[in-house]
């Protein structure tokens, strides 16, 4: 992707969740990696301890990584927690390289998720 499509679809995604949301401002990288570790575990609350927290963001992360091949799922535990192991390195160093790359696999999670929808929604209606 070039980086206008990945900005592009940054912000689209971004305002879809504050939309969904009912927020006044853009959630932040972090607040995206939490909503992608809650989809993942499969389980909404009202709240979460810093530490649940912790591990949501961790898991969004495993989860984006396994895309490329970076972490593979390993199973869940006896509370349903999901994990995974690191196979490889990740291709890219830096905070900054790190950041983007994680942005470039959300947007490659929510076009899956997109996609999903769509069928799920054609197999309703028929």
């Amino acid at each position: 992707m070039e980086e206008w499509e990945i900005n592009f679809e940054w912000l689209r995604i971004r305002n879809q969740i504050k939309d969904a949301f009912k927020k006044p401002e853009l959630p932040d990288l972090n607040a995206v990696l939490l909503l992608v570790g809650i989809q993942i575990l499969g389980r909404w609350q009202k709240t979460y301890t810093k530490e649940e927290k912790q591990d949501l963001m961790h898991i969004a992360i495993c989860e984006l990584l396994s895309q490329q091949g970076i972490y593979v799922f390993k199973g869940r535990d006896a509370d349903g927690w999901p994990h995974y192991d690191r196979v490889t390195k990740s291709p890219v160093e830096g905070p900054e390289a790190q950041e983007r790359y994680l942005i470039e696999q959300i947007i490659h999670f929510f076009k899956r998720l997109d996609a999903e929808n769509e069928v799920l929604l054609k197999n309703y209606a028929n």
